[in-house]
């Protein structure tokens, strides 16, 4: 990932910047900007009008990196479990009690990882006392897909407590709830619920993954989120407005690192608005 002397950042900058599959990270504490372009993260394949990767192969390892950098430039601890797989599995032997899950580098198989792609961790997800814990990492301006969870019954294969190994034949799960507490940096947040506002906040509109919003025509084009809210680090936790309602969130300009907050989760109960998400 390229590093760069912050020159200019608004939104007509930052349309340009995604029709070439880059976002562009604003100036922060250090004076320094990183730009993040579809080409670095992607072997082979062509980039089509909109930047976005059409047969090539995403770089899972060299986008874990650019998230350490920013866990680096937030004073977030990289962990050696993130980085030592054979760590992290000595460690995990030692007690029945101790977890973990794994550390990620996604673009869900869109090739547009600049702009719809997204860094995890997931911390617990406990189906036997239904609850879940949840660290997110977002490079400047990069949003999660758009997503909703359902209600469903889940079979045993999936819904199996990891710590002893009980299985949950049929257990109802109610659709996730979640609340996200922002740890570093800041996010724009997407909703379905909320006044359309859009057209307030431009740099986001503006950064938008062409597989959501059609910059050159001005329209949507699978988004169904249209309320826009900035949150900053600043110890305020929000909650999903409504259980089931479509959401996601965006980065900001310095990228950012979000706590997540919910009841057990089994991605089998997720929906992506954009066709072909995978997760």
């Amino acid at each position: 990932m390229n590093r760069r002397e912050f020159i200019a950042a608004g939104a007509g900058a930052a349309t340009v910047a995604m029709m070439t599959g880059c976002t562009t990270l604003a100036a922060g504490t250090k004076g320094t900007a990183m730009k993040v372009c579809n080409k670095d993260y992607y072997i082979g394949g062509t980039f089509d009008a909109n930047g976005i990767n059409q047969g090539g192969k995403f770089d899972g390892e060299k986008a874990k990196q650019a998230y350490f950098d920013l866990m680096r430039k937030f004073n977030y601890p990289v962990f050696k479990a993130f980085t030592d797989e054979k760590y992290m599995l000595e460690q995990t032997k030692q007690t029945a009690n101790t977890q973990y899950l794994g550390f990620w580098g996604l673009d869900f198989g869109k090739g547009d990882f600049a702009n719809y792609g997204m860094g995890g961790v997931i911390w617990v997800d406990e189906v036997k006392e239904e609850y879940f814990g949840h660290d997110i990492y977002l490079l400047p301006l990069q949003s999660i897909p758009e997503h909703s969870h359902v209600a469903q019954k889940i079979d045993a294969s999936v819904c199996q407590d990891r710590w002893d190994g009980t299985k949950f034949e049929g257990k109802e799960l109610p659709p996730k709830m979640e609340s996200w507490l922002v740890r570093n940096g800041w996010v724009y947040s997407f909703a379905e619920i909320g006044e359309p506002n859009l057209d307030q906040f431009p740099e986001a509109k503006a950064n938008l993954s062409a597989l959501l919003f059609d910059q050159k025509a001005n329209k949507p084009v699978n988004l169904k989120s249209f309320h826009v809210e900035k949150w900053e680090a600043d110890g305020i936790a929000h909650k999903l407005p409504k259980a089931g309602s479509w959401h996601f969130m965006m980065g900001g300009t310095e990228g950012a690192i979000v706590t997540e907050f919910a009841n057990f989760h089994d991605s089998k109960c997720n929906r992506f608005s954009v066709p072909g998400v995978i997760f």
